[in-house]
């Protein structure tokens, strides 16, 4: 039976196909700093899904949001794991990107017919310190407040644009109920929209162009 339904699913949706194509590839010897990429996705799959789990006792307000946060660390059935998981798989994630970057730089893999590779992988590492980076505001305690403070200001020194960046960040000149809004609308929206979009083209050319192998001495 089980066979029966397996063999009526391959036939209209190309299972074996897929199977063979993205699992059962041929890939050059390499070494653990190969890891590096499917590490950094399993800890983004990580990500989301205790993201996913927090918004549902997280409210984003400036009047609630740090009680929300304590009241999901003390209150809330493993919320501590769960917030503890979130909170340093972040760093985890931008470390392991860092890394993986530095070692396709390294050894050179960016170069033909990789060049799409490196500049997704480039966009990738640039969405992972943007959701850092707005992730940080959300519990809205003080080190939150004057660190999205520095950062923002920062962003203002842009010659030209720099006060239209502060705005557009803040949401007018001050940090406000509007920020943290803000902040949290990129955090779980528009941050992970563009990054699931960016890891499937990603992985599209990685399995379609393949991986690099280490270079000889030849090379």
């Amino acid at each position: 039976m089980g066979e029966r339904v397996l063999a009526w699913l391959d036939e209209r949706l190309g299972l074996t196909t897929i199977y063979s194509v993205v699992l059962d590839r041929k890939v050059p010897k390499v070494n653990w700093w190969y890891t590096l990429g499917s590490a950094t996705l399993f800890v983004l799959l990580l990500q989301f899904l205790t993201g996913i789990l927090l918004t549902v006792y997280y409210v984003p307000s400036p009047d609630h949001a740090y009680d929300s946060i304590q009241y999901i660390m003390n209150d809330v059935a493993f919320g501590w794991l769960i917030r503890g998981i979130h909170h340093w798989g972040a760093s985890v994630m931008v470390v392991l990107v860092v890394l993986h970057m530095l070692r396709t730089f390294y050894l050179g893999a960016y170069k033909y017919p990789r060049e799409l590779t490196w500049i997704t992988g480039v966009l990738l590492l640039l969405a992972t310190l943007g959701m850092g980076f707005t992730g940080y505001l959300l519990p809205w305690n003080q080190r939150a407040y004057w660190a999205t403070t520095v950062g923002t200001s920062i962003a203002g020194t842009v010659p030209v644009v720099g006060p239209f960046i502060l705005r557009v960040l803040r949401g007018g000149t001050e940090l406000s109920a509007v920020t943290l809004t803000r902040f949290f609308a990129v955090h779980v929206w528009v941050l992970p929209a563009l990054i699931l979009l960016l890891v499937g083209v990603h992985l599209y050319l990685v399995i379609r162009i393949g991986i690099s192998s280490i270079p000889t001495e030849e090379d």
